[in-house]
C-alpha cells in the first residue's frame, strides 16, 4: 500500500462512518468532546481501523 491509497481509505471511513455519528454526538453532550474522542479511540471498531491505517502510514514513512 502507498500513502495515497491509505489516506483515501481513511477519508472514506471518516466520511462514511464518523461524520454524523449519533453515538459521538450523544457522548459529546454527556462527556464532552474529549470523552467522546476517547470512546472513539479506545472502544469504537471504526477507531481501531483508523489506528491500524495510521500505523501503516507510519511504517511506509520509515
Amino acid at each position: 500500500m502507498n500513502k495515497t491509497i491509505i489516506m483515501s481509505e481513511i477519508d472514506g471511513i471518516l466520511t462514511s462512518y464518523c461524520e454524523g455519528c449519533f453515538l459521538k454526538k450523544q457522548l459529546s453532550k454527556e462527556r464532552g468532546k474529549t470523552g467522546a474522542h476517547q470512546f472513539c479511540i479506545k472502544t469504537c471498531t471504526i477507531g481501531e481501523q483508523l489506528q491500524f491505517l495510521g500505523r501503516e502510514i507510519n511504517k511506509i514513512g520509515k
